[in-house]
């Protein structure tokens, strides 16, 4: 819901730190690969609840994530950018709730296991909008110059962060808030689904 906005706040400091990377060599690929590695590591960190490294290694993957979408502006973005961009970050955001799943089975195994659920539904509706709309050349660039369709929703990214430096900080409260913005995330789903019956329908 806020990634426009949000986008429009952060994207001019990281194209000047993207452009120093760019002339450095490192690839735009190549800082996808390392905010995932760096990032994977929250799971050790919540298994152990560590919650403040855990926070670290959120933030350290949040940031590439941002960076890499920089230096491919300065580069040229590329299919394979895309490709890599989108399903690490979706491993991760999983990654981040099978990591509290780990930390407090009994307490937090069932919720846990909703907003994954959840995630694959707003995954899903998020990925098959893309590529029907790929495929009918529709195209947008409200969240910036992106190699694929981005089709908002009420938890986009942002609202994503959010929700797991919340976690983070309040991690006795996992369940609840698993519950809540897995019933958000469904709304998305079914928002998404309403906009490809009105949008695809041949």
């Amino acid at each position: 819901m806020f990634d426009a906005w949000m986008r429009a706040k952060i994207d001019p400091p990281l194209d000047k730190v993207g452009e120093v990377l760019s002339r450095s060599g490192l690839g735009a690929n190549q800082v996808t690969w390392i905010g995932f590695i760096g990032g994977m590591f929250v799971i050790p960190a919540l298994a152990t609840q560590s919650y403040y490294l855990a926070i670290t290694a959120i933030a350290f993957n949040r940031l590439c994530d941002g960076l890499d979408g920089a230096v491919a502006r300065k580069q040229g973005i590329t299919d394979l950018g895309g490709y890599l961009d989108i399903t690490l970050d979706f491993i991760f955001y999983s990654a981040v709730v099978f990591g509290f799943a780990l930390a407090m089975p009994e307490e937090n195994g069932l919720a846990a296991a909703f907003l994954i659920f959840s995630f694959m539904g707003t995954g899903a509706s998020f990925l098959s909008f893309a590529i029907v709309a790929a495929k009918k050349n529709i195209s947008t660039d409200i969240r910036g110059k992106k190699s694929i369709y981005y089709l908002g929703g009420l938890t986009e990214g942002t609202e994503t962060i959010v929700l797991f430096l919340a976690l983070c900080l309040w991690p006795d409260k996992f369940a609840l808030m698993a519950w809540t913005f897995g019933g958000l995330c469904w709304l998305t789903t079914s928002f998404r689904i309403h906009a490809a019956l009105s949008l695809f329908d041949d």
